[in-house]
């Protein structure tokens, strides 16, 4: 099998490079699970934009600020200046975005934003409306309930993939590989994340020698539901902070003015520290209270968190919910130029939360990922597009490496208590080296290709922990 290029990764960046690409190509989109089971259908918040013209200064300013000065400028104002040539775009598809009354389209608020700018569909269910839409444009094909296991690489040229699909191990080769795969949820015990986000193709990029950046930057959700059975933890989107919810104790005192003088609406690092050290200094337990919301009008804007929480027994907006930071978003990832190539490798790109832009630097603003998706995917499209590559004419031999040993289930689960424990909003040099000893003895243990993959991809996270002394950001470092 050859493609003109295959696409690793079905959500807002896979997608939307996709149908950047004309029907005249041929296009692979590849998905591990069910093309839904990806980080955009559950993103709730909305879409950042630039308000208008007038705005694409303060975006850009309100990014570096919540980036702690380690955001790449240029790449901050490609993407805040693109904003709203992808949000026309999308309307000009067809994809309807929230409005009032009168028809105009309503913006809310986020933390760290000096201004109302973000767009949302549904509610509170962005991501599931915009993907849902994406997949609908999508005129390509789809290859369901593959893994892919390797990407083929010769003399300084991506070839294509190897692919675990019906049982076996396939080589499909293409002239150029756009990595949309997302983050590294799984990594961690308690995460907002797909079940299928894994981190599997950051391990691939470290056995080739791709750089991977600022892993040590991985951003944990301050409010989120932890109390239930399932892997993937029911995130409270920013959205309701931003418009009037609040973070109590069980005495009803908002004490996050105590860490910070914006309270709820400080950047969420700061937030997600400030209930971790409450919790852990008073013993107190801490929810989230959406108590001066009118129920109506709780119920049309917040539907899906409505529906979700009603079913586990909560009476919103009238009954407070106990929340816990999880971990939400690799703000690193693969390293990257403006138009989302991987330098070095030919025919090889990387998008959305896979990949490391710049733009987030040491803690992304709210909302700026599904625009950092939509507007970085056009670019590796057009790119794809102007610098057409000869695909590789070297035979390929599918690997023979176990994907799967026994123990690696136990394994997996014992991966993500030691990166929650150690690697996670607070981090100590002593717990680093713990995490980091016993990764170490896990992939000297003899593990299948997949779970060699994670435990690849979290050393290198902790690898990166270690490097950095001083605390940045979401990365915060104490002594003991």
């Amino acid at each position: 099998m050859r493609y003109d290029v295959v696409i690793i990764g079905s959500g807002v960046a896979g997608l939307y490079t996709a149908i950047a690409l004309p029907k005249t190509l041929n296009v692979l989109i590849i998905n591990k699970s069910y093309p839904w089971e990806c980080n955009t259908y559950y993103a709730q918040g909305g879409v950042t934009t630039a308000y208008d013209d007038d705005d694409i200064a303060l975006h850009i300013q309100d990014t570096l600020d919540a980036g702690a000065g380690m955001c790449d400028r240029e790449a901050v104002s490609v993407m805040s200046q693109n904003s709203q040539g992808v949000i026309h775009d999308l309307i000009d598809r067809g994809f309807l975005f929230d409005k009032d009354d009168e028809g105009h389209l309503l913006y809310t608020k986020e933390a760290a934003h000096s201004r109302s700018r973000i767009l949302h569909a549904g509610g509170d269910a962005t991501g599931r409306h915009l993907h849902f839409f994406l997949l609908n444009q999508n005129p390509h094909l789809m290859l369901s309930d593959a893994t892919v296991v390797d990407l083929l690489i010769e003399n300084n040229q991506c070839c294509g993939v190897e692919v675990f699909v019906e049982g076996s191990r396939k080589i499909i080769l293409a002239d150029n590989v756009v990595i949309a795969s997302g983050g590294v949820g799984s990594l961690y015990e308690y995460h907002t994340n797909a079940s299928t986000i894994s981190g599997d193709i950051h391990g691939i990029c470290i056995e080739k020698g791709i750089s991977l950046e600022s892993m040590e930057m991985m951003q944990f959700h301050p409010t989120v539901f932890v109390a239930n059975n399932w892997a993937r933890k029911l995130l409270l989107t920013e959205a309701l902070r931003g418009e009037g919810a609040h973070v109590v104790d069980e005495n009803g005192y908002r004490f996050l003015f105590e860490y910070d003088p914006r309270g709820e609406l400080a950047p969420r690092d700061i937030v997600s520290r400030a209930i971790f050290d409450y919790k852990q200094r008073t013993g107190k337990q801490v929810y989230l209270s959406c108590e001066d919301f009118e129920p109506e009008y709780f119920k049309e804007r917040f539907p899906n968190i409505y529906k979700s929480l009603h079913d586990l027994g909560f009476q919103l907006p009238k009954e407070r919910v106990p929340i816990s930071p999880a971990f939400h978003y690799a703000v690193g990832g693969i390293k990257t130029e403006l138009n989302g190539h991987v330098p070095g490798i030919k025919g090889l790109y990387a998008v959305g939360e896979a990949a490391s832009t710049g733009v987030h630097g040491a803690n992304r603003l709210a909302s700026n990922s599904l625009l950092e998706g939509l507007v970085f995917s056009k670019k590796a499209a057009e790119s794809i597009l102007f610098h057409p590559l000869k695909g590789c004419s070297e035979p390929f031999q599918a690997g023979d490496e176990p994907l799967e040993r026994e123990g690696d289930k136990e394994k997996k689960d014992q991966l993500r208590r030691i990166m929650w424990d150690n690697v996670s909003i607070v981090r100590t040099p002593a717990g680093l080296q713990i995490a980091h000893e016993a990764i170490d003895r896990m992939l000297s243990d003899g593990v299948g290709r997949l779970l060699r993959l994670r435990l690849l991809t979290a050393l290198s996270i902790v690898e990166s922990a270690q490097k950095r002394s001083e605390s940045i950001g979401v990365h915060y470092m104490t002594k003991n």
